[in-house]
């Protein structure tokens, strides 16, 4: 057996080396620069995009918009509203769809200062009040578009085929019930999928997309622009055609003022729901440039206050324009004080002299 006192020699001499080394190791890592000469690649790393200037943006703009809509809708709405129950105006199947539209309009107005103030501050109402509101805004604003198309419908149906229709008269009113009806369920059964998804985050703000349902958000985007937009454009396009067309060929009085009048129903509707609509597409494809992103989000904004000023519009070309309705609400305005009766008596004898006592139903949209 080999001594410890003949092995030491050895194991001092393997001590030195192992040292020697270790020194020459430390020496070859140790950088020639010093830390503060150190410069970090940053274009290694991804830069979070800033969008302070549009969150500033929107939180005076949206509520401002939302405010003017919600006044102008609201006014507007109840007296369409007003005038119907006061003087008991449900007679035709365009009455029905008038009156539910002004009804949709109105609630889709009542939603719009939570919105408003959802924007403003933090959503502190819970969760079921978060859905509430998105129930209220999805509802309506398909029961709107619906609703569109189904006066699309009814005027193309009693002026192009004016014989038929006229046959369905006494039936007329119960049809539209039932058509409204049909049109609520199928509203609320399109918005079920927001209405379910809708929660209140950690942040506290009442959103229907989160970051893990990226899928959702686009599928119900896609809903929304087929159901809220091209199939509605398509109806109304292809019925105000087939108007014009039989209009063109009538030789009526009125027929100058009723092509007027198509032009700015469709023209309305398309300029205020295109944008916005093109501009949700867009927003379905993830953008890695920042100044793209936040542009698309300016035109978000813009486009959404303009559509929104649908339910503004919508009493004045489809209620007011009317010469029995236009003169019912000066009647109204009258009871109500806010009109002379001298104005209401003058109006109803130019309207009739002139011959242009027509309803709602007749050739003015």
């Amino acid at each position: 057996m080999v001594s410890f006192t003949a092995l030491s020699p050895v194991l001092l001499l393997w001590s030195c080396n192992f040292q020697t080394s270790w020194s020459n190791v430390t020496m070859d890592v140790t950088p020639e620069t010093t830390e503060d000469d150190y410069t970090p690649d940053y274009d290694k790393y991804e830069t979070v995009c800033g969008k302070d200037s549009n969150r500033n943006f929107r939180s005076w703009f949206l509520p401002m918009i939302y405010s003017i809509i919600c006044f102008l809708a609201l006014f507007g709405n109840f007296l369409v509203i007003l005038t119907y129950v006061y003087f008991k105006r449900i007679k035709t199947m365009t009455d029905i769809f008038l009156l539910n539209l002004a009804v949709a309009d109105l609630l889709f107005a009542l939603s719009l200062p939570f919105w408003a103030a959802s924007i403003m501050t933090k959503w502190q109402l819970g969760q079921i009040p978060c859905k509430a509101m998105y129930a209220m805004y999805k509802i309506t604003f398909f029961s709107g578009m619906f609703l569109l198309m189904c006066i699309s419908v009814d005027r193309y149906f009693s002026i192009t085929k004016a014989v038929s229709a006229h046959r369905c008269r006494s039936n007329a009113v119960h049809y539209g019930r039932i058509s409204s009806l049909i049109t609520w369920v199928l509203a609320v059964i399109f918005s079920l999928p927001e209405i379910i998804y809708a929660n209140v985050n950690s942040n506290n703000t009442c959103v229907v997309y989160s970051n893990e349902s990226e899928d959702s958000r686009i599928s119900m985007i896609v809903s929304q622009m087929v159901l809220g937009f091209v199939l509605p454009a398509l109806v109304m396009v292809f019925c105000y055609s087939c108007i014009i067309k039989t209009l063109v060929q009538a030789r009526n009085f009125e027929r100058n003022k009723a092509l007027k009048v198509i032009f700015a129903v469709v023209a309305v509707f398309i300029i205020s729901q295109l944008p916005y609509n093109v501009v949700m597409g867009l927003s379905t494809h993830n953008t890695t440039v920042c100044d793209l992103d936040n542009s698309l989000l300016y035109a978000m904004d813009v486009s959404q206050g303009i559509a929104f000023l649908r339910c503004c519009v919508n009493p004045f070309l489809y209620a007011f324009i009317g010469v029995k309705f236009r003169n019912d609400l000066l009647k109204l305005m009258k009871f109500l004080g806010f009109s002379s009766s001298s104005h209401v008596i003058y109006s109803g004898r130019r309207k009739s002299s002139a011959g242009l006592d027509t309803d709602t139903t007749s050739f003015s949209p």
